[in-house]
């Protein structure tokens, strides 16, 4: 059966495995807003059918074409199955007038009432201190009395003191979601922050669990070599997932399922999670797999940061970071699109070579013909 959780300070008990809305599958792999709607609401009666009880979705999903989807599917019997997720898109508000319209439109495309969990959507140092000068607390609150939202939270994407900035500001949040991974440990609010949220009585929610597939591919012999070592053999994608299930602290894990077969694997793992923890020797195997991957970086960075704060703003240990995850998983797609989210005043083409950073680093890594070499390959090609 499905291991259950207390959320957070709450008096709701979610299922450990939750079903991310994010990467429902399509028909069509250049627009995303085309969804194949018959497979998703498989995908999602399966999760429910066997005790996901917590479904997430955003505004700005499949170009809002997930919370239609969502919507229509709850409408057939399931909306009160679930606790139901959604987002303010925080960086596209430009008014407090925009939180009513989102929240209203939001409202109708799920065909419901009230939102259980609102969250404000991937707040960072720049979207938190612009939805907070408008007032977005004091507006939530309002809409809670409403009876339009059930509780309040945050999704997170930048440093772990802007994290704990965010939840120091106010002491009603209910749930944190955070992107976290055997991998991810010290990325962006990480362990330290999963504590720090944990212990204020926030519900601890993980998404990119299997790092946005990543961990759950096929890995280089390396790895392998190193996993046949374990007492019991596990797939990739449990690994991944139970890592993250033993860590205490975490209240519930997303994953954004793109197939049937996904849903049925996680959903049993989530069903034997309980009395599958892994043993020291996993946790030491596991750990090996880390470093193993670490080694295929091409730059020797450590993100210690001391080239940070780039005289000309440039985000030189992100970027850095990202060319190397191009060669830990033989993957462009996603660390070109993240390279596409930094700013365009902060990406590598804005290095004026004053050398400062060099003369700072520990390592000694020529860092500008590196963020050469990295904007080459990681910014938009031009047609």
């Amino acid at each position: 059966m499905m291991e259950y959780r207390k959320f957070g300070s709450t008096d709701w008990t979610g299922s450990i495995l939750g079903f991310g809305a994010m990467r429902l599958p399509v028909t069509d792999k250049k627009d995303r807003s085309k969804i194949d709607e018959p497979l998703a609401r498989q995908m999602m009666a399966y999760a429910i059918d066997h005790g996901v009880n917590y479904l997430d979705t955003a505004y700005l999903y499949h170009d809002g074409e997930s919370e239609r989807v969502v919507g229509r599917f709850l409408k057939d019997g399931y909306r009160d199955k679930v606790k139901l997720a959604t987002k303010l898109p925080a960086r596209i508000v430009h008014s407090p007038d925009d939180f009513d319209r989102f929240l209203n439109e939001q409202l109708k495309r799920l065909q419901t009432d009230h939102i259980d969990f609102y969250l404000l959507h991937a707040l960072n140092h720049e979207t938190w201190p612009k939805v907070r000068k408008m007032n977005v607390l004091k507006w939530a609150e309002s809409a809670k009395a409403q009876g339009r939202i059930g509780r309040l939270g945050f999704s997170f994407h930048d440093d772990l003191d802007t994290f704990k900035d965010i939840i120091d500001a106010y002491d009603q949040w209910a749930l944190c979601q955070i992107q976290y991974n055997f991998m991810d440990t010290e990325y962006q609010a990480g362990t330290e922050g999963l504590n720090y949220a944990a212990q204020k009585g926030l519900a601890v929610v993980i998404m990119e669990p299997i790092r946005g597939g990543h961990l759950a591919k096929e890995p280089p012999p390396r790895i392998k070599d190193i996993l046949a070592k374990a007492p019991k053999q596990r797939t990739q994608a449990e690994w991944a997932l139970q890592w993250v299930w033993d860590q205490p602290g975490i209240s519930l894990v997303l994953s954004g399922m793109t197939a049937l077969e996904h849903v049925m694997e996680n959903c049993a793992l989530a069903a034997r999670a309980s009395e599958n923890k892994l043993s020291a020797e996993e946790l030491k195997l596991l750990a090996e797999v880390k470093e193993a991957y670490r080694r295929l970086c091409p730059i020797p960075c450590t993100n210690c940061q001391y080239c940070m704060p780039c005289t000309n703003d440039v985000r030189i240990n992100r970027i850095l970071e990202l060319y190397n995850e191009v060669f830990m998983y033989d993957d462009t797609r996603v660390p070109r699109m993240r390279y596409s989210q930094i700013h365009a005043d902060q990406r590598a083409d804005q290095c004026i070579e004053c050398g400062t950073c060099e003369d700072s680093c520990p390592q000694s890594i020529p860092i500008q013909e590196w963020l050469k070499k990295a904007h080459d390959l990681l910014a938009p090609k031009k047609l």
